[in-house]
Parts: structure tokens; sequence; C-alpha cells
């Protein structure tokens, strides 16, 4: 099965006309794979990680989660219910508690590959391969309606008829600024739920207004490649990852200005998160890295850009392409092209680094996403991590955190 927009060696998430130009040069050089893996990722960064500890945590895997026909692309947590989108545009909503079997119930399908998932409220919220961003809606959590699809109605209508609406998306051709123009890869919202944050193939991110799904903002040419991941910060910081290699740190001052151009990464940058006090940013890519970045300054007038963030280090054990990206209080978890899920854990003191708690193995392919709730329970605390893959299912894994 073919699962990502590209043929990249590294399974990245390049757009699929420059792996196009590539293709031949992968075909005619086919060491440039087994060359590249070989080689330390990222030499001149420092590792932050040490070495795998086991005794600070128990794993196990609950269930394996079957009932998709293509491979599992998006995962979203409700209060009840978990939500997969899968590649072939269907969405399924499960019990969060995984039954011993069900093949869940069918939320929409046929609307294009399901790139992303986000829960506002009682709405669920997709964003897809056919360039659309749909809302839906349910009153008894088995029945779910479309309520929205975006750019609404209204925006289209608007802004069909005014010259100024269009904008040059490709060369000789126009589009409303309203429209993405491309799939959708990546949705976000902010910390108050007010705006909903969308990320394209087609370089650009806009922001909508979700009490009506108005489209507020529109940031054309944001990347010089397609954007593959977008997060905000809960002091408002808008960050994208691009196939570019780049991540552009946004700050919405009217409408959304740039405050920094992060550059580390040696490939496309696929995942990103950020700590629950938006001070840390966690970037994944294709080369093989998870880079951790830490607020300088806060991107007021007179900042030097360079100094916005800074890399610390890098958490190393992947083999592969970092595909996704989690953060659940002071813990990161990672899904990779090497078919592997990595929890870390931020030590209390800066000295202390990261520690590599589990690697979670079981998946037959690479790991696509990613969804965790925390619950504390005492001096510990459990997570439930759930993770869909590209072997078409989503496991449920159990995870108890001993504090130390």
């Amino acid at each position: 099965m073919s699962f990502f927009p590209c043929s990249c060696p590294l399974s990245c998430n390049k757009t699929r006309s420059e792996c196009q130009k590539k293709s031949t040069h992968h075909q005619s050089e086919p060491s440039t794979s087994t060359s590249l893996l070989s080689q330390p990722s990222l030499p001149l960064v420092p590792s932050l990680s040490s070495p795998l500890q086991s005794s600070t945590v128990e794993q196990q895997c609950l269930a394996t989660i079957k009932g998709h026909s293509s491979y599992v692309s998006s995962l979203a947590l409700s209060r009840k219910s978990l939500f997969t989108g899968s590649s072939n545009g269907e969405i399924r909503v499960w019990p969060r508690e995984p039954p011993s079997s069900s093949t869940g119930n069918i939320v929409g399908a046929g609307s294009g590959g399901v790139k992303s998932l986000v829960i506002l409220g009682d709405k669920l919220i997709s964003a897809h391969q056919d360039h659309k961003i749909r809302v839906w809606k349910t009153n008894d959590d088995v029945k779910y309606k479309c309520v929205a699809t975006l750019p609404t109605m209204n925006d289209r209508l608007t802004s069909l008829f005014s010259q100024k609406s269009y904008v040059e998306v490709r060369r000789h051709k126009k589009s409303t600024w309203v429209h993405h123009v491309d799939a959708v890869s990546s949705l976000a919202l902010s910390q108050d739920g007010s705006l909903l944050y969308s990320a394209s193939w087609d370089r650009s991110f806009k922001v909508w207004r979700t009490s009506d799904f108005k489209c507020l903002d529109s940031i054309e040419k944001a990347h010089d490649d397609a954007i593959n991941a977008v997060v905000v910060s809960r002091d408002g910081f808008c960050y994208t990852g691009s196939a570019d290699k780049t991540i552009k740190v946004w700050i919405k001052k009217g409408n959304h200005s740039l405050v920094a151009t992060l550059k580390k990464h040696l490939s496309a940058v696929n995942a990103l998160a950020v700590s629950e006090d938006g001070k840390v940013l966690y970037s994944g890519a294709c080369d093989r890295s998870i880079l951790v970045w830490e607020r300088l300054s806060n991107g007021d007038d007179g900042d030097d850009e360079e100094l916005h963030m800074t890399v610390v280090g890098a958490l190393r054990g992947h083999t592969k392409a970092i595909m996704c990206l989690k953060v659940a209080s002071d813990l990161v978890l990672s899904g990779s092209a090497d078919k592997s899920l990595r929890v870390w854990r931020r030590g209390l003191l800066e000295k202390d680094g990261y520690s590599c708690l589990a690697v979670l193995e079981g998946h037959t392919k690479p790991v696509k996403c990613l969804a965790v709730s925390v619950s504390d329970s005492g001096s510990d605390y459990s997570c439930m991590v759930y993770s869909g893959s590209l072997d078409l299912s989503v496991k449920v894994w159990s995870l108890r955190v001993s504090s130390v």
C-alpha cells in the first residue's frame, strides 16, 4: 500500500511534485538511504536523552483495534470517545476504554483522506486530502452529522466577486484567499478554543473563528514547500513545520506576523508538539531526531528573531523518520517509521535532561499518529496511549509512570 504522499527513502512528507523530480536520483543511487541511516543524526546537536530506563514505567498493550480498510492517519480523544481517521476518508468513533470486539461507528466516509482531527466541545473537526475542513456534531454519541464545510458558503460567496479576494496559488492560477488548494495536513486550536488553525501542502496556513467558522486570516506562501504540522502554544505563538526543513514562529498582532525562522533540521519536518507551559517546542523530521527548542524571548518588537528559540539538544533512538509527537504532562511521546513508539520524560532539573522510559513495539508498519490521556494517582500517574499505524490498526497502551 502506498502510505505517504511520496516514496522518499526516509519516509518523509514531501510534496508529490518534489518527489517526482527526485525519484530518478533515488533510483540511480540506491545506497543513499543506507548511507544516511548509518550516519549520526544531526551530529552537531548534543543528545539530551540518557540510556533506556525501564524501572520507572510499567507498560502493557491492552488492545489492538481493527476496523479500517486503509491506514490510520489521525486520532483524537474526547471525554468519552476515541476518533480515528483513515487514508480513504473514513472516520470512526470508539469507546475510549477498548471493547473486547467492535468495529466502531462510522462518523463519515468518502470525503478524501483524513489528515488531522481535533475536538472542540461537542464538535469534531476533520482536515482532508480534498482541501476541505469538515465540522461534525452529535447529540447522542452515536449518529454524527456534518454541520459545516470550510470555507463556509458565506465566506465563499463574500470572496467570489471581489477581485481583491484572489491570490496567486500557482503560476497562472489564482484562487480566493479563503480556500486551501491542496491537502489540509494539520489542525490546531488556540488555548481558549476561539481560533482554529489549518496548515496545508499549498504552503499556507489559515485562521478560522470557531464561533461561526469565518476565515479571519490567511498566510500565503508561509513556507517554500508543503506545511506538514501546526501547533499553538498557550500564550498564542503559532509554529508551522514544513518540508522545506524549517519551522516558523508566528504571533497574532492584528493579522499573524513572522517572529522567527528556526533552521536546524536536515530534512522535512513532519511533526511538532509544544509543552504545556509553552516554553519548549519539540520537532520531528525525516532525519530521525527529535529536536528540543527552548524559548529565549517573547518575540517583542526589537527582539532578534534568532533569539526567540534555540536548540538545546536532541532526543535520539528512533532509526527512521519521526512521524508524530505528543506532549502530556512531563512526557514526550514519539511515533516513527521504524514501527515503534518511544516515551521520554523530562528531568526536574535542566541538568537531568530526558530519560527514555519505554519503547513500545507491536505495530508491523510505521506509526503515523498518536493520542494520549494522563490521570494522576497519588505520587504516580498513569497514561493511556493510542497509536495509529499504516498496518490499519490502532493499539491501546497502558503506562504507569512512577515518580522519581
